[in-house]
């Protein structure tokens, strides 16, 4: 039976994730002042006590992000409590997270260069994105094309979002409610993101990412873009710029990772995003959060010591 370790991406942030980790934790702590040593300036402080405007802003978020599964992932990994993964996959800027953590990516390259993908998104970005629920793919597709919008991530059967301009969103939400979707709701995000509206960020990061060394990792990724398994550098690379304007194929990745015979996913970063997925498109697997795993252990160790202390 193999594991895969799976990361998430925008939205899964959180004013004060990581902070109680690295409050308790040096080696999480070391993670979050190389973060703000790479960037130049204190975004921990942001992370830890917000405001949440600045959080959520791209250019902060995906750094944020990576920073904080990563300061999971070496706790995690010091205590022994991770089993070597099989496979690797992350849900969009989390490919860059599951790549630091097999050793594809150094630390402080992969900051530099999401700290710049943000940067990108804020100033390229235009449109937005609207997720749908209830309805099958190939009904929301022909919704899509009548609207002029493009189908984005695929996250679960039946949950799938729409990427395009704003007026053309709007109409596509007027056809979606009437073709009896259950729920439809407009993301808080500023920008068509897994569309072709997104090509001059692809673009312009792909200049960037050619001067980062990326080496072979030590287990595959599972590609968000196609679910392809991926290990040689330069495929990972091209990984890196085509999954921008590319819809994330979530349930391609999970249905592929099990016909690998991955049967237990862990989560690994704030939230439990991935695992409610996971759990719908592959029922029958077991996934585990690192928040869980933390705070089971925070709650081992309190009952020890308050056993000692009587």
């Amino acid at each position: 039976m193999g594991h895969a370790w799976v990361f998430p991406g925008q939205g899964s942030q959180s004013v004060g994730m990581g902070r109680e980790l690295a409050e308790c934790e040096p080696l999480a702590r070391t993670v979050f002042e190389e973060m703000d040593a790479v960037l130049g300036f204190p975004l921990s402080r942001i992370v830890f006590e917000g405001p949440e405007e600045e959080l959520v802003a791209t250019r902060n978020q995906q750094p944020a992000l990576l920073a904080t599964c990563i300061a999971y992932l070496r706790v995690l990994e010091a205590r022994g409590e991770l089993p070597e993964p099989t496979v690797v996959a992350g849900h969009s800027l989390g490919e860059y997270t599951a790549l630091v953590a097999v050793g594809s990516l150094e630390l402080a390259d992969a900051l530099r260069i999401v700290r710049r993908r943000g940067e990108l998104m804020e100033m390229y970005g235009e449109g937005g994105m609207l997720a749908v629920i209830g309805l099958e793919r190939e009904r929301l597709a022909a919704i899509a094309a009548e609207a002029g919008v493009e189908l984005a991530n695929e996250n679960a059967p039946n949950q799938l979002t729409l990427s395009g301009r704003n007026e053309a969103l709007d109409y596509a939400a007027n056809l979606a409610r009437a073709a009896g979707a259950k729920r439809v709701v407009h993301l808080p995000v500023n920008a068509a993101f897994h569309s072709s509206l997104m090509r001059p960020v692809a673009e312009a990061l792909a200049r960037d990412l050619a001067t980062v060394p990326i080496r072979p990792p030590r287990a595959p990724l599972i590609a968000c873009s196609d679910a392809r398994i991926l290990a040689d550098p330069e495929e990972l690379r091209r990984e890196l710029v085509v999954q921008i304007p590319t819809p994330v194929r979530w349930v391609d990745v999970v249905r592929r990772a099990t016909d690998l015979g991955i049967r237990t996913f862990w989560e690994i970063g704030p939230g439990q995003v991935l695992s409610g997925l996971i759990r719908r498109i592959a029922p029958e697997a077991t996934t585990y959060t690192a928040e869980q795993l933390v705070q089971n252990r925070a709650r081992s160790v309190a009952s020890v010591d308050h056993t000692k202390g009587d």
